[in-house]
C-alpha cells in the first residue's frame, strides 16, 4: 500500500504523520512509540520503520481529512541540506549569459565532479507557508529542485551502490536572494566576495514537502517531469533527466567527504527559467507552486 511520510502541526506542536487515502494519520498515537512522533526518528531505522508501517498502513487506521492540517517541512530542521550547483547544462547556460560569462563546458569533459554548498536547515518551511521577503533584497528569485532525502548513514558510496540509502525524495526550492550573494566594499576579485549566507539561508529560504514519497515508490528518479509557476504562468518546465550530475554521482561525491546520515536533504539542482536569467523577480503576494511527478506540490506565498 503507497502512503508518504509528512510533518503535520498539532494541539502537541508538530507530529510524523503517515499520508494514507487522502487522509493523515498521526504515527506515534497509532502506534504507542514515542520515537514514531518525528519523520527523523522514523528515518534513523528506515528498515524496521517500512516494515512496520507497511503493518499499519493494512489496517486502515484512523486519521483526520488532509486538507484540514497544516504540512510542515516534512523534517521541520534537516540535518543537513547540500545543495548542487549548476546542475542543469541550461541553467548554467543562462546564469553565464546573466553573468557576462562564456557558456559552460560539461564538467565531466573536464574531470570535474559535482559541487555542493550548504543551506541553513532552520530556513526550511513547508507548503503553504507565507514566507517574509527578505530584508535589503529586491531580486528573490525561485528554484525548483529534486530533493534526495538520505535514508541510511553513508561514508564513501559507490555510484552503483548510492541509490540504496536514498529514503525517499521531496519537492525543494531553492529560494535566492541574487542582490546579496556579493558583498558590497569587497573587490571583484577577491576570494572572500561571495556572501552564500545572505545568499540562500535567510528565514523560509528552502519550502520543502509536501512530504517525503518513499524511494520504492519513485520507479525512476532521473525521469520526473518539473514545473514551476509563478502566479500561474509557468517560468521552469523540464525533466530530472537533464541533470549534469545525476542522483548517483551526487551521493558518491558528498559521501566521499563526509558521512551523510538519515534526514539529510540534497537539493540536486535546477533547470533553466530562473527568474535572474529574464530579470524577473518575486515581489510581495506571490504565489510560487511546484510540481514533481509522482511526488505532488509545494505552493507558497510571499509577503
Amino acid at each position: 500500500m503507497t502512503y508518504q511520510l509528512a510533518t503535520i502541526q498539532s494541539a502537541n506542536g508538530p507530529r510524523a504523520a503517515m499520508i494514507l487515502d487522502g487522509r493523515a494519520v498521526d504515527i506515534a498515537a497509532a502506534t504507542g512509540r514515542r520515537a514514531d512522533e518525528t519523520v527523523l526518528g522514523l528515518l534513523e531505522a528506515l528498515d524496521e520503520t517500512i516494515a512496520r508501517l507497511d503493518a499499519l498502513a493494512a489496517t486502515s487506521p484512523a486519521g483526520v481529512a488532509l486538507d484540514s492540517v497544516t504540512l510542515l517541512s516534512p523534517i521541520p530542521v534537516p540535518p543537513a541540506i547540500y545543495c548542487a550547483g549548476s546542475n542543469y547544462a541550461d541553467h548554467a547556460r543562462e546564469m553565464a549569459k546573466a553573468n557576462g560569462r562564456e557558456p559552460p563546458k560539461d564538467p565531466h569533459e573536464l574531470g570535474q565532479r559535482s559541487w555542493h554548498f550548504i543551506k541553513a536547515s532552520r530556513c526550511a518551511v513547508g507548503t503553504g507557508a507565507v514566507i517574509a521577503m527578505p530584508a535589503h533584497s529586491s531580486k528573490l528569485d525561485w528554484e525548483a529542485e529534486l530533493g534526495v532525502v538520505i535514508g541510511r548513514p553513508c561514508r564513501n558510496v559507490s555510484e552503483a551502490d548510492a541509490l540504496d540509502y536514498v529514503g525517499g525524495y521531496l519537492i525543494g526550492n531553492d529560494l535566492s536572494a541574487r542582490d546579496l550573494s556579493r558583498r558590497p566594499g569587497m573587490p571583484d576579485n577577491s576570494s572572500f566576495k561571495n556572501d552564500w549566507m545572505a545568499h540562500k539561508s535567510f528565514d523560509g529560504a528552502c519550502p520543502l514537502g509536501p512530504w517525503i514519497t518513499l524511494a520504492r515508490d519513485v520507479k525512476d528518479p532521473h525521469n520526473l517531469s518539473m514545473r514551476l509557476d509563478v502566479n500561474g504562468v509557468v517560468k521552469q518546465d523540464s525533466n530530472t533527466g537533464q541533470m549534469i550530475f545525476d542522483i548517483r554521482e551526487q551521493i558518491a561525491d558528498l559521501s566521499a567527504r563526509m558521512t551523510l546520515l538519515p534526514g539529510d536533504i540534497i537539493l540536486t539542482g535546477t533547470p533553466a527559467g530562473v527568474g535572474n536569467g529574464r530579470g524577473e523577480y518575486l515581489k510581495s503576494g506571490d504565489v510560487v507552486t511546484i510540481q514533481i511527478e509522482s511526488l505532488g506540490e509545494v505552493s507558497n506565498k510571499f509577503a
